[in-house]
């Protein structure tokens, strides 16, 4: 792999225009269709579960190592080590709703309102906590390649099932690596397949979301 980050055809002029029309159009279809009436059954049922506020925000890196806030719905009780810990598998943590919502991604939807304000795309590579991007820049050559580009809600990565918590650099670099295919070879049927792909994913649910 060349060690000359390169962001491939998704930056080129036209195809940046399509791929962020693509975004807002989905993204309010998305808006309107499902989350004007999920809000606020889901935020209902949050109360319902678990003490502590509706949405979960924390400082993700995003394009160009620009920190932005990336927003989920509650899956966890409230805690302070919230920020520097990843989910694992039987974290105590996650309530019962939100061990639902992390297998089926439905936590994931409030980034779509991140989509809107530019912070994300539809599809790129995910967002990572300030520290592992910090953690992870260190030991694993072009990861920073992936942030060239908007970060997504969905990825290659993640419908290539390299999802979840990452305890090994090897496994971080896969997803890496698979992110870096994204980027350069971008297109707009390669986005269409990987939003399918991602919704056949959350109808099924995914045993690497917990």
């Amino acid at each position: 792999m060349s060690q000359h980050p390169t962001s491939g055809q998704v930056k080129s002029k036209v195809n940046a225009v399509m791929k962020r029309a693509f975004d807002l159009f989905f993204a309010s279809l998305v808006t309107v269709l499902l989350l004007s009436w999920l809000v606020p059954l889901i935020a209902l049922l949050i109360k319902l579960d678990s003490r502590g506020p509706v949405f979960f925000k924390q400082l993700r890196t995003g394009k160009d190592g620009k920190p932005f806030y990336c927003l989920k719905f509650r899956s966890m009780r409230t805690s302070a080590d919230a920020d520097s810990r990843q989910a694992s598998r039987g974290d105590s943590r996650i309530t019962k709703l939100g061990a639902f919502m992390r297998k089926t991604s439905i936590d994931e939807l409030p980034q779509f309102f991140n989509v809107l304000k530019g912070e994300m795309s539809v599809v790129g590579p995910r967002p990572h906590m300030l520290r592992h991007t910090e953690d992870y820049a260190k030991v694993i050559e072009n990861f920073m390649e992936r942030h060239l580009v908007t970060p997504g809600i969905t990825g290659w990565a993640q419908v290539e099932g390299h999802r979840g918590e990452t305890k090994e650099t090897a496994a971080m670099e896969k997803r890496v690596n698979a992110d870096i295919f994204y980027i350069r070879n971008w297109s707009f049927l390669l986005d269409l397949k990987i939003v399918l792909l991602t919704i056949r994913q959350a109808i099924r649910g995914n045993e690497n979301a917990f």
